[in-house]
């Protein structure tokens, strides 16, 4: 059965909407009634690039190019200026831009795709941040991806802020089409925005990043604007601190926070977070193994990409994945401290980039920070923090020097403070 006539018969008789975008409530049935694009001069195998976000059009595009068989590769307009990098990565035959259909020349085959093509199966490419270096072509194997949604599990209405380009983003709207959800696409991804969408449509789900929630909480929003219907708040594709969370648990004792934790690379894993204002967590799930190497988490999943289509394989000959997060360990519990590269050397002490960041995120004024280590020719490295003030007051430096000095050990203080803007990508990350 193809897949928009499975998802049309779990839709059958529904009376309520599937989809709310911009200002209009969507059954199933109105977006599946839409005039479709022409795709006829795609076929099986091909690789599609589809440009979008989670409006009708783009949806039921996508869920055509499915059942067509091909390897998707859906992207956003807020990555416009790295589409050729990107067509080049993953080796795109054809893009598809709202009803305009392009089909384009490229060098080579892969072989990775051409097992795909073999099997008969759609496939999936998404690309990670690219934080350190450019984004990786993650391919997984769209017909078994699909598997793991056929058992149901309950939903709730969820706001669709992760974008269509992101793992999360792609779960969130595969679950709620697949056990009769719904999902209320944002206008804009700004805090004032999103928080009065909540408010109007009756939203009990924000997925969300940690950063995002650093800005909500920076912006005076919360607890005010936060509307009561709001009973779920999930975070991660980064790591979160221990103040921020502490503090939004406090404003917001009502709603439950709850971790994250999946990588393009290994596909979404289930998460049980020790308690709403813990960063410990248990990982696992069908399929997931876990151990930690020196103090480094890797996991072998059944879910796992099938491998880059622009870089060597990150897997060793076991099937582990290095994940590179440094976590600690309790009662097999999991809490990430920061990234291997995160971890600074100042005179052979090493401490975590994040150690930092936490104290220097209670000092007043602050919104957000960044560690980062830099090079210095007595001691190997030394620590330089990056400050961005709230738009309620300036920060002052020195004070600022005079706070860290009296919380941190020597080796951890910073040699250097500056305020200004830290970069935040697209997809809510800290770059």
């Amino acid at each position: 059965m193809k897949l928009l006539e499975k998802l049309s018969a779990i839709w059958s008789g529904v009376d309520y909407p599937f989809l709310v975008h911009a200002g209009q409530e969507l059954y199933f049935s109105d977006v599946t009634a839409q005039a479709p694009v022409d795709l006829s001069a795609i076929k099986q195998g091909d690789v599609v690039a589809i440009i979008g976000d989670f409006n009708p059009a783009a949806i039921l595009t996508l869920l055509q190019l499915i059942d067509l068989g091909v390897i998707v590769v859906p992207l956003t307009v807020e990555t416009t200026h790295e589409h050729e990098y990107f067509f080049e990565s993953a080796h795109v035959d054809v893009v598809v831009n709202g009803s305009q259909v392009t089909r384009r020349s490229h060098a080579g085959q892969h072989e990775l795709i051409d097992s795909l093509r073999r099997l008969g199966h759609a496939g999936l490419v998404l690309f990670s941040t690219g934080t350190t270096g450019r984004p990786k072509a993650i391919l997984h194997d769209l017909t078994l991806f699909l598997k793991r949604f056929e058992t149901p599990r309950p939903t709730l209405r969820t706001i669709n802020f992760l974008l269509f380009d992101h793992i999360g983003g792609i779960n969130t709207l595969l679950h709620t089409l697949f056990n009769k959800g719904v999902v209320i696409a944002p206008e804009s991804r700004t805090v004032e925005s999103i928080l009065a969408t909540c408010a109007k449509y009756d939203v009990e789900v924000l997925p969300t990043t940690p950063t995002f929630l650093r800005m909500m909480l920076m912006s005076g929003a919360v607890p005010d604007k936060v509307p009561a219907c709001l009973q779920v708040v999930t975070y991660g594709t980064e790591r979160m601190d221990q103040p921020t969370l502490d503090e939004l648990c406090r404003l917001l004792p009502n709603v439950d926070f709850r971790q994250t934790f999946g990588m393009s690379e290994l596909g979404i894993v289930r998460v049980k977070s020790e308690a709403r204002d813990s960063l410990y967590m248990k990982v696992g799930g069908e399929g997931v193994e876990t151990k930690v190497v020196d103090n480094v988490l890797k996991i072998r999943s059944s879910s796992r990409m099938l491998g880059y289509l622009n870089a060597p394989s990150p897997f060793d000959e076991e099937g582990w994945y290095d994940t590179k997060d440094v976590v600690d360990v309790k009662d097999g519990y999991y809490k990430v401290t920061g990234r291997v590269s995160d971890v600074i050397n100042v005179g052979g002490l090493k401490f975590m980039a994040s150690e930092v960041e936490r104290v220097a995120l209670t000092f007043p004024h602050v919104s957000l920070v960044k560690a980062t280590a830099r090079p210095n020719p007595i001691t190997g490295q030394h620590v330089e923090l990056m400050v961005q003030p709230t738009t309620e007051g300036a920060v002052d430096k020195d004070a600022l020097m005079a706070f860290l000095k009296e919380r941190l050990q020597p080796h951890m203080v910073p040699k250097r403070i500056r305020v200004e803007n830290v970069a935040v990508g697209h997809r809510f990350k800290k770059a």
